[in-house]
């Protein structure tokens, strides 16, 4: 049995080779990540007498290489949560803390060693899943740079047209598109509007609506002229205003636009995974949440029970209790993926918006509810039963699809 501990960091990783008994094959040593020196690794590793199992955890993008340097050789390799190792690190409960590349590697190593029966070779749907958790790591942070802009937007207009951000209700389109903002693109300060009078706007509004492929409302432009007669701009109709509004909205129409493909990629990609149908299925769970639950939860078979995944996503009631005092009511621990906890909480306000009467989740929520729970508290509550089903469901469709297999 040979455990290959590898401590993985930018550009570089350390390698401790282990065996039972405390046996050392080589000691800690360091490998760059460039094609020589991870051939060289996979090479010496793959020399090794006997069982070999290489471990590392996974540290966001920087331990690709090294996985995959070790795939396309057909060595069985395993990337673990970081928080697994480090939590069987602590229950040894040593009187002495070494934080070093190389004694991490041992660590690892020794994990593999403790570990062995249990770890799991990386397959392709890892890699599917991988991929799945970088895009929605993409789409949040353009989700945040649309909101940035947004807001920007609309401070803008407060000087040019204010309140012209709730002229109209549409629905974001498939092309991620908004009425408000196409119609501030024509429109931008509130003299474009009254200073050409109602006849000359009425068929600038209905050649706007042809362009955008928008249904023209015959009351609509007179709706619109009059507000803006009462509308106070804070500065004149200038090309300096007109030039910073038509660029922030260049700039969200982009964003925007590649926010609704990844939303289509990430769908794509998650109905690749067995728990799809399953998870789509659930109330509340749609073709933008769904993915994204998917891709922070990861593969179920990670979590051994159902405590195990709220508490990754941070949703499990604390404990405090001490002699004969045992508090019964505590904050949540808030642990795990913010990301994770944001799209349970998404869930659930989407759940409090169609009130399903035969979701259990929902109706424990109003439970909480009418017991006068705070907000914070019932949503919670409610995400922490979602993810309990969730386990239950995912593992059941998991479990039938290996036995057919």
């Amino acid at each position: 049995m040979n455990a290959v501990g590898i401590d993985v960091s930018k550009g570089k990783s350390t390698v401790a080779i282990l065996r039972p008994a405390g046996e050392v094959v080589r000691k800690p040593f360091s490998v760059s990540h460039s094609v020589k020196d991870l051939s060289d690794l996979v090479s010496y590793v793959g020399s090794l007498d006997g069982e070999t199992k290489v471990v590392m955890e996974a540290t966001g993008h920087y331990h690709e290489p090294v996985l995959k340097a070790f795939l396309d050789a057909g060595i069985f390799v395993s990337a673990v949560n970081p928080s697994l190792i480090k939590r069987h690190d602590s229950d040894e409960n040593p009187l002495r803390k070494v934080k070093s590349d190389p004694a991490d590697a041992r660590k690892i190593g020794k994990y593999a060693l403790d570990k062995w029966e249990y770890l799991r070779q990386h397959s392709a749907m890892d890699t599917t899943r991988e991929q799945l958790k970088t895009l929605n790591t993409q789409f949040h942070f353009l989700m945040q740079q649309k909101v940035a802009l947004k807001n920007n937007l609309i401070s803008l207009l407060d000087l040019t047209y204010p309140g012209a951000n709730d002229l109209f209700a549409s629905p974001v389109r498939s092309d991620g598109s908004e009425k408000w903002i196409d119609y501030v693109h024509s429109f931008w300060h509130v003299d474009c509007v009254r200073k050409i009078g109602l006849k000359a706007f009425t068929e600038r509004y209905r050649n706007f609506c042809l362009h955008h492929g928008y249904i023209f409302q015959p009351d609509k432009p007179e709706e619109l002229f009059n507000a803006a007669k009462e509308l106070v701009a804070v500065v004149p109709k200038d090309p300096v205003y007109k030039q910073l509004i038509l660029g922030d909205i260049e700039q969200l129409n982009t964003v925007s636009k590649q926010i609704e493909a990844f939303r289509q990629t990430m769908n794509e990609l998650a109905s690749t995974l067995p728990e799809y149908d399953t998870v789509m299925s659930m109330h509340g769970v749609g073709t933008t949440y769904g993915p994204q639950l998917m891709a922070e939860i990861g593969d179920i078979s990670r979590f051994d029970h159902r405590s195990a995944i709220t508490a990754f996503a941070g949703v499990d009631p604390g404990v405090n209790q001490s002699g004969t005092m045992n508090q019964q009511s505590n904050r949540a621990s808030k642990h795990g993926d913010p990301r994770l906890r944001k799209t349970l909480f998404q869930i659930m306000s989407t759940l409090l918006q169609l009130a399903p009467s035969d979701d259990p989740v929902y109706l424990f929520m109003m439970k909480k509810k009418s017991e006068e729970k705070p907000y914070q508290v019932y949503m919670t509550a409610g995400a922490n039963k979602f993810l309990r089903i969730y386990y239950g469901k995912v593992k059941e469709c998991i479990t039938a699809q290996t036995s057919a297999q």
